[in-house]
């Protein structure tokens, strides 16, 4: 099943609210790489916090266990139990699921470095860098950039396509001098305050 096809499955689950752990259950073998994804959705649309932070707090959590090795994600019982509104992920996943089916005619297996014994660090440390560009990010929108990123590093992972990932660190770096100039900009207004 690809990414497209498992998330339109999850946003027509019938139950009112997902679970993490439902959401992990349904994910199975490819649990690290679709969840990354699924986390980085919320983000690609203009969402009102707390939802960005709460998904940045999570995305961190998988960068440290995909950085030290880790082949299924473990996450406490209250995050587990913690839910998202079917309708919420269903909103997100009708406005990503066109681009995702693009992407994912486009990709394949190419610099192919995934299996390469260093490659889940420096995947875990991206995933860190892009998450934490998600909590800092401005809120309603300076988080889009960032979650296109992790959504692409996620199918990166999924398909083996290292272009992806590629075109992650580009859109992350896109993120971060948005960030950085909206940063600048409430520099500059405060200052012409005094």
């Amino acid at each position: 099943m690809r990414t497209s096809e498992l998330l339109a499955k999850l946003a027509g689950e019938p139950n009112e609210r997902l679970t993490v752990a439902d959401i992990l259950a349904a994910l199975g073998d490819r649990s690290f790489a679709l969840l990354v994804v699924i986390l980085g959705l919320p983000n690609c649309i203009p969402m009102p916090p707390p939802i960005p932070i709460f998904c940045a707090l999570l995305l961190i959590g998988v960068a440290v266990q995909i950085g030290t090795g880790r082949k299924a994600p473990w996450a406490p019982r209250y995050v587990l139990t913690r839910s998202v509104s079917r309708r919420d992920l269903a909103k997100a996943a009708a406005k990503a699921i066109p681009l995702l089916q693009k992407l994912e005619r486009f990709s394949q297996p190419r610099f192919d470095w995934l299996g390469h014994p260093r490659a889940t660090l420096a995947v875990g440390a991206l995933l860190m860098a892009l998450s934490l560009g998600v909590l800092t990010a401005a809120p309603f929108i300076g988080q889009i950039p960032w979650g296109w990123a992790v959504c692409l590093l996620g199918l990166g992972l999924v398909e083996r396509d290292g272009l992806l990932i590629v075109a992650a660190i580009v859109l992350g770096a896109i993120g971060a001098m948005l960030s950085a100039g909206f940063v600048y900009a409430v520099f500059v207004a405060i200052t012409n305050l005094f």
